[in-house]
């Protein structure tokens, strides 16, 4: 285990910071993944770390942009230490899709893809339980 995930975790309230997924439905710890990636010169430091599922970290692996639809341009993703996920996220209860609200919100969604099937159905199962937003 990452020896920073003890921190990262807490500091995340054990949510995927992407997604905001619950750790504690899933039976292994969430990844430690470098929000600004070490092949780019990003450090291996508190601020430049985030707790990730491991399919927001798959998708998006080392990624830092993404392609906004709407503004047909390409932006920075979702950074969980710089920016506020609300001001970004918004969530359908009816359907358990999150929606950009922004250009990075959008592109971030879309890059993470995290309107997946299972995404979905598992946020309309966890929501009742309190366990999603």
């Amino acid at each position: 285990m990452n020896a920073f995930y003890p921190r990262v975790a807490e500091r995340a309230g054990h949510r995927c910071e992407y997604c905001r997924a619950p750790e504690r439905v899933f039976n292994f710890a969430f990844q430690v993944e470098h929000i600004y990636p070490v092949h780019l010169g990003g450090l291996d430091v508190l601020t430049n770390l985030a707790l990730s599922c491991e399919s927001c970290n798959l998708y998006k692996g080392g990624a830092i942009t993404g392609w906004d639809e709407l503004s047909q341009q390409e932006v920075s993703l979702f950074h969980p230490r710089l920016q506020v996920w609300e001001e970004h996220f918004e969530w359908d209860t009816t359907l358990g899709h999150l929606e950009g609200k922004t250009a990075t919100g959008r592109a971030t969604v879309h890059r993470l893809r995290l309107n997946s099937d299972f995404q979905c159905r598992a946020r309309r199962i966890w929501a009742p339980m309190g366990l999603f937003p």
